[in-house]
């Protein structure tokens, strides 16, 4: 009774999971089947099911031709010999030709399907700033590697997705067609039994479910770990791969330090991680290909056996034998669809997981942004900065600052100041529109410190009902750190913007403002320029994207601490005059006492008082 009970459970919790995994594939495939792509798509879909058809009615008649076939050659009958082989040339032509445009229309099915997707995917990842939120919540563990999995698990799930479904109708029909001929040719089974006679009618059929349900049994319970050890495969190879690129891309900075060991052996370990879990993987993959294999080949002589008694005794002739052998065949390799997959469902199934976490973590993520009271555009017809009562913590859930409003106008210059680590950069991300852990005040915090728990426990931003921030039009922010992509210089100069737009003059002129004239004469040259370039040359090349696009708003993250303090002078000289210019104000972050000259007001930041909810307060001066 236990037994049967621990069967019982078994199955039920198979089949949930099944459902389950059905369920998060059809969420994940109806979109492209319901985009604007969808007649192309499932009139390809459609053309696939016809020819995964007409190559079942191929093999039928395959079939059919064995028989005449046989019969001709035990009968010793060349006429029809000859003509069954002309037979034959017909049936392999057609077959040959439904095959390639199977496979063809087939992967061009999954090419598109998987352009839409990584189109889809890079629209929601990139927009509402769902890339940097994404970063800011992989401490918990909640998305690794939205790389890996845009590129390849995006791939894996098409090409899975469809080639499983059109392999899972392919054997239906293929057991639906074959089914009845083996039925028909099969006969009955006499047997007698405590003086009774009895007859089970299409034994063969009987025989052939038998074997199939007990490998399936037996395949099921040897390689039922695949599906999560291939999860953690696809993880910690996208881990180590992740750590590679990071290792190419602070290489100078690794190789100043004298790191090389330190990130070997960092490497090292990740990669041990990778070979110890492959391992374990290929363990349980050589276990079930023992299984498999050995299933295979007695699946060839099985019918053989079991329908030789008839022939010997005259009942059958060879033709009729070996058609029964092959739709035996059939009908077997149909029921055993699941045996023969087990290891692509088990790949398809993480693939399938890690993509529906994936998705639903972006989701959460810009289903807020959509409403969230931080904008993402500056508002048109302003010049002048204004927060509501803010508060701000971390992704950890540490409260920065609670109930603080700022203000500045058009023509102001402020200098944000305080020790390392006390927010100043995370409230130029506030006021960027970037940052989600941040929340309208009450006059005492009261609503501020509801919504910090809150965030803390779901990890998804809150969604506020008045505006945070009011953002003059015409803003930009410079990070510490700027960003260049990779090509022409002239490309990175204008970044984000098209290059084309602005002449050789203007961006020669910029560059020269920048005090960089050493690479006016390089606009065409291609670089990856994070790394040809040094720190300070990265932050004067940011200076002179702003110096050519002469914004009205300049927020500066310590724009200029890579840069000596003449340079510094000039370059924060040209800013105040730019932002005067155009009628605008610029609030800067910085160190350097020198920089305050440059700067009419101050905020500065300050430990807070005992027992308050913050950590400190913004004194405004």
């Amino acid at each position: 009774m236990n037994a049967f009970r621990t069967v019982a459970h078994n199955v039920a919790s198979n089949w949930q999971k099944s459902r389950l995994q059905l369920s998060r594939v059809w969420a994940l495939s109806l979109p492209y089947f319901q985009s604007e792509e969808k007649w192309r798509a499932r009139l390809l879909l459609a053309a696939c099911v016809g020819l995964n058809l007409g190559m079942v009615y191929m093999m039928v008649l395959l079939n059919d031709w064995n028989r005449v076939f046989y019969d001709a050659l035990q009968n010793r009958n060349a006429e029809v010999f000859w003509k069954q082989l002309g037979v034959f040339a017909g049936l392999a032509t057609c077959f040959i030709i439904v095959a390639v445009y199977r496979f063809y229309l087939t992967q061009l099915l999954e090419m598109r399907w998987r352009a839409w997707m990584t189109r889809d995917y890079l629209q929601r990842w990139l927009s509402h700033h769902v890339f940097y939120q994404l970063e800011l919540q992989s401490q918990n563990g909640s998305t690794d590697n939205p790389d890996q999995r845009i590129q390849e698990d995006v791939q894996q799930f098409t090409a899975d997705t469809v080639g499983l479904s059109l392999g899972l109708l392919d054997a239906s029909v293929t057991l639906l067609s074959f089914v009845g001929i083996l039925w028909t040719l099969s006969g009955g089974f006499s047997f007698q039994w405590q003086g009774a006679a009895y007859e089970i009618p299409g034994f063969m059929v009987w025989m052939a479910l038998a074997y199939a349900l007990g490998g399936s049994l037996i395949g099921h319970w040897i390689g039922k770990s695949m599906a999560s050890l291939n999860f953690a495969q696809q993880r910690l190879e996208a881990d180590f791969r992740h750590h590679l690129m990071r290792v190419r891309e602070y290489s100078e900075a690794i190789a100043l330090d004298r790191g090389n060991v330190v990130e070997r052996q960092s490497l090292q370990a990740r990669f041990n991680q990778v070979l110890d879990n492959f391992m374990r993987l290929l363990r349980v993959q050589k276990r079930y290909t023992w299984f498999n294999s050995g299933y295979g080949q007695a699946a060839v002589v099985f019918p053989m056996l079991v329908a030789s008694p008839r022939y010997f005794s005259g009942a059958i002739q060879l033709g009729e034998l070996m058609q029964i052998s092959s739709a035996f065949g059939q009908v077997q390799e149909s029921l055993s669809w699941f045996i023969s997959n087990y290891s692509r469902l088990a790949s398809w199934q993480a693939t399938t997981l890690r993509l529906t976490s994936f998705q639903d973590q972006m989701q959460a993520i810009a289903g807020p942004a959509q409403t969230n009271a931080v904008p993402t555009v500056p508002a048109e017809g302003v010049n002048s900065l204004h927060t509501a009562p803010l508060t701000v913590w971390l992704p950890n859930g540490q409260v920065l600052l609670v109930n603080t409003t700022l203000t500045v106008n058009a023509g102001d210059s402020v200098l944000i100041r305080g020790p390392s680590g006390c927010g100043k950069s995370t409230l130029l991300r506030v006021l960027a529109g970037i940052w989600p852990y941040a929340a309208q005040a009450s006059v005492n915090g009261a609503l501020g410190e509801t919504l910090h728990s809150t965030a803390a426990e779901t990890s998804e931003s809150p969604i506020a009902t008045l505006p945070l921030v009011t953002l003059p039009e015409g803003s930009v922010f410079m990070p510490q750190r700027p960003y260049f992509p990779e090509g022409s210089l002239r490309q990175a100069l204008a970044y984000p913007d098209n290059a084309e737009p602005y002449s050789d003059a203007q961006l020669q002129h910029a560059l020269e403002e920048a005090l960089l004239p050493h690479l006016v004469s390089q606009l065409d040259v291609e670089g990856h320029w994070t790394q040809q370039l040094s720190g300070g040359e990265q932050q004067r090349l940011a200076l002179a994207r702003v110096l050519l696009k002469r914004p009205r708003w300049v927020f500066a993250d310590e724009a200029t601490s890579a840069l000596d303090e003449a340079s510094e002078k000039a370059l924060y000289e040209k800013l105040g005059a730019l932002v005067q210019a155009q009628g605008g104000a610029l609030v800067s972050i910085a160190h350097r006492p020198g920089v305050a000259a440059y700067h009419a007001k101050q905020w500065v930041f300050e430990a807070a008082a005992p027992g308050s909810a913050a950590q400190f307060t913004l004194n405004v001066s």
